[in-house]
């Protein structure tokens, strides 16, 4: 049987919780089940407020709605990256600005970042790859002394810290996902993190289609009514009771999560030093999320053979994030006047390995005993010659 590269975290108890859910007959948004997920979430983010939304790219949008960008701002951002961190700022009226990445930890460079800012820097949207923590300190500081808004979009981040503090409490906004590939799962879902008073009720407003519909289900109002930008952005409660099911196990998920990527890590490391093969870094201040595991091939054709001989075998690997700066997008707002050597250099050499909650200790030792099979100067021949 074929070793799929993700299968959605499942937990025993869902069902049950979805289903009296469905029964309460309050399956809209902003029921019980999605009030005690913010709960949740804002004791684990230690956040001044947490709104469930339908996706990370959601709640991204509400982010972008809120700085009230105009024509000329500019957001930057990573280059090496999932699209829609970038375009839920296009969408509200900035230009994105792509910086290039750590070679190490894949995080965006904050030593770049004073180069690339100019008078018209909005704010910085930092990404948290695979769960390690960005450079915090230096970007906060940066942020500090350019009066900029920083977003931390942490959809690889939850349960992971940056000297001791959770990722997603230092931007003034962050984002969550809960995607069916992420740690905590309900298909699709995501969260807006508000560590900033200031953003709290007008997030409200337009999380609710532009209205103050939060206020009068308080009893703040008389009648509620349209009074801003917005959209239907709030996530049913029966994806809320699958997402509570998982949180009050989190512990258990992370547990299994952490076995697995270790295990890699120690089986996987004479193999990776013998052929120049590069495995995760995580420096000694992170404390990462266990969200993926990735290697780092010697080059773009080792990657591709690398792919292409667990596929014969039966096991499912595959890239990730093309870099932005050389997407259609990107040079049609940018052209080639922001090179990312890091990212496109990374983003030819990197493959995900199978990774996912409910990973049997089986599936695992196939895919190790397989994966140290792998002779990179063998196999890309043995590739180029099946396409002759």
């Amino acid at each position: 049987m074929k070793i799929p590269f993700n299968r959605p975290t499942r937990v025993a108890n869902e069902f049950e919780s979805m289903r009296a859910a469905y029964d309460s007959h309050k399956i809209a948004g902003d029921g019980p089940c999605g009030k005690e997920v913010e709960k949740i979430l804002q004791q684990q983010m230690q956040a001044e407020k947490v709104l469930l939304t339908t996706s990370c790219t959601h709640a991204l949008e509400i982010a972008g709605i809120l700085l009230d960008l105009k024509p000329g701002d500019e957001v930057i951002v990573p280059s090496f990256t999932f699209v829609t961190t970038a375009l839920a700022f296009l969408m509200a009226g900035a230009k994105p600005v792509f910086a290039d990445i750590r070679p190490d930890t894949l995080n965006i460079d904050e030593q770049q970042l004073p180069s690339i800012i100019t008078p018209r820097t909005r704010a910085i949207v930092v990404v948290h790859y695979a769960g390690v923590g960005c450079e915090m300190d230096a970007i906060q500081s940066i942020c500090d002394r350019h009066r900029l808004v920083l977003i931390e979009d942490n959809a690889h981040g939850l349960f992971g810290s940056y000297r001791g503090r959770p990722l997603g409490s230092f931007g003034s906004l962050a984002t969550q996902s809960f995607h069916e590939t992420k740690n905590i799962t309900c298909g699709e879902g995501g969260a807006l993190i508000i560590n900033d008073h200031a953003y709290i009720e007008r997030a409200e407003i337009i999380r609710e289609k532009g209205t103050d519909r939060s206020r009068f289900f308080r009893g703040q109002v008389d009648k509620y009514s349209w009074i801003d930008k917005g959209s239907s952005y709030v996530l049913s409660d029966i994806l809320a009771a699958m997402l509570q099911a998982q949180f009050l196990v989190f512990e258990e998920i992370q547990s299994m999560r952490r076995s697995i990527w270790q295990r890699y890590r120690q089986q996987l490391r004479d193999w990776a030093l013998q052929y120049r093969i590069r495995l995760p870094c995580v420096p000694d201040h992170c404390d990462q999320a266990y969200h993926m595991f990735y290697l780092l091939l010697p080059d773009g054709r080792s990657r591709d053979a690398f792919i292409s001989y667990l596929e014969d075998h039966a096991i499912s690997a595959v890239f990730h994030y093309l870099p932005l700066n050389l997407s259609r997008m990107g040079l049609k707002l940018n052209g080639d006047k922001q090179p990312c050597p890091v990212s496109e250099n990374v983003s030819e050499r990197l493959v995900r390995l199978p990774f996912y909650t409910n990973m049997t200790g089986e599936e695992q030792a196939r895919v190790i005993q397989v994966a140290t099979g792998f002779n990179p100067a063998v196999h890309i021949q043995a590739k180029l010659f099946r396409q002759e």
